[in-house]
């Protein structure tokens, strides 16, 4: 019997965003959508992620706009998203009826495939996403945040993707953000879940570490149904394994992937003299092309380690870098062992770095570090310390409910807020995401002299 293996592209989202801090254009995509719908892919992730924000802070875009674009052009092949729980596409936890009313008009508007994940794995937060995402016809995907440590085992993940079942997912993506999955783990990971669950498993990693195409053969041994990879113009380093490499080799394993060679070929033609043209202009650093082993080593994401010497070099605190990086896995430990991914890989970076520099542990603490630990972004994996607690918060007492069920409902508020310049549902959620950007987006596009100065003049009278 020939073994299957589909593939999702994810150049339009992840791909990019990895390597040029998802400023790639709508008009860049737009010329290949068609051939990249006949490639022969299961999706294409396209949206979520940091798109929506790098269309309305820097490109100047509508990012409902793109969607409706690229899916009249896309018949055959899913258009998928990446969600981030109860946090949406922004950086704070919204109402629930924020939440349910963007996840509609998202699917309303062209997405097939709605990834939720949650920085703390706390299924909480995602459980307003998950019901919305159904009661709008969507196929939802529960990406488990993936992590080590010492309580992040097999058992735990497989427990985790156990609950996603319960909760009404239709399939399960093992998320490994920080390239960090090593080839035996996920070969016994995809093994133990598909034992115990009968869901499709998708894979997505990275190439930081160097070890991702190991990754991805082990995960198609052991019966994985989709990988994410990225076409070899936007691919390696911080973001997926090549595309065509990947379908070439698993092809000649004895995998069937669908994929047709030729397209594949075309859509890299299209997107070398994109990639060449950021790295001309600066925005593609040769960085993110490189391999990090020091990921594996120190299980921290390669964008947090260059991130974390940026800081320091800003400082002239360079000679402090092991020093730094040994602290980020015992502050994490302190923390209650969070995945590193987006927000705590910043905020347990930052926190990291103030005890390197302060030379006493949580004398400096960021409000994000404080908010955390009162529970305001869920559930750490393990308990945190009465001690470690008392460092950060003192005496305040930490919520136990799911956060979001201290927030009122806010959709009619937002209305309100920008209803001089939104059209549609659609301008009142972009605005939600990013309020200031979104204001300043929707002003400009409806009052030619939305940010034109206001001058005054005096006039005298002889």
């Amino acid at each position: 019997m020939t073994k299957k293996i589909q593939f999702t592209e994810t150049v339009l989202r992840d791909g990019q965003q990895s390597q040029i801090a998802t400023r790639m254009p709508t008009s860049d995509m737009l010329p290949i959508i068609q051939t990249m719908d006949d490639a022969g892919f299961h999706a294409l992730e396209m949206w979520g992620g940091a798109t929506f924000d790098a269309c309305v802070r820097y490109l100047n875009e509508d990012p409902w706009q793109r969607l409706r674009q690229i899916r009249k052009i896309v018949k055959n092949t899913k258009l998928q998203m990446l969600l981030r729980g109860q946090n949406l596409l922004g950086y704070r936890h919204y109402a629930d009826d924020v939440v349910t009313a963007f996840v509609k008009k998202s699917i309303e508007n062209g997405i097939d495939i709605v990834r939720v994940f949650d920085a703390l794995n706390d299924t909480r937060n995602l459980q307003t996403a998950i019901e919305a995402t159904k009661k709008a016809g969507g196929h939802c995907q529960g990406a488990i945040a993936y992590t080590t440590s010492k309580i992040h085992t097999i058992d735990y993940f497989t427990d985790l993707a156990k609950e996603f079942q319960q909760m009404g997912a239709d399939s399960i993506c093992i998320k490994d953000m920080a390239g960090v999955l090593l080839p035996d783990v996920c070969y016994d990971l995809i093994r133990q879940i598909k034992e115990t669950i009968d869901l499709p498993i998708e894979v997505h990693t990275h190439a930081t570490g160097g070890i991702a195409e190991m990754t991805y053969l082990k995960a198609a041994e052991a019966g994985a149904d989709i990988i994410d990879t990225c076409i070899s113009s936007f691919s390696g380093g911080t973001s997926q394994p090549a595309t065509e490499s990947l379908a070439i080799a698993l092809e000649a394993l004895g995998f069937e992937t669908g994929l047709d060679l030729a397209k594949l070929e075309k859509i890299a033609q299209h997107f070398n003299p994109i990639r060449d043209r950021f790295r001309k202009e600066g925005l593609l650093n040769a960085k993110v092309k490189d391999t990090e082993p020091k990921a594996l080593i120190y299980q921290v994401p390669g964008g947090m380690l260059s991130n974390l010497l940026s800081q320091l070099k800003e400082q002239g605190l360079e000679d402090k870098y092991e020093k730094v990086l040994t602290e980020v896995p015992k502050v994490r430990a302190d923390l209650g062992y969070p995945p590193l991914v987006t927000p705590m890989s910043q905020m347990v970076g930052t926190q990291a770095l103030m005890n390197v520099m302060a030379c006493v542990r949580y004398k400096m603490i960021p409000q994000e570090i404080k908010e955390y630990v009162e529970g305001k972004y869920g559930r750490s994996p393990i308990t945190i310390t009465p001690e470690i607690k008392q460092k950060i918060i003192g005496d305040k007492k930490p919520i136990t409910c799911r956060p979001a069920d201290l927030l009122e409902d806010e959709l009619s508020k937002l209305t309100d807020e920008i209803k001089e310049y939104a059209k549609t549902e659609e301008d009142i959620l972009l605005y939600a995401m990013f309020p200031k950007q979104g204001r300043d987006f929707l002003g400009k596009r409806e009052d030619p002299f939305y940010d034109v100065p206001i001058q005054t003049i005096t006039v005298t009278f002889d």
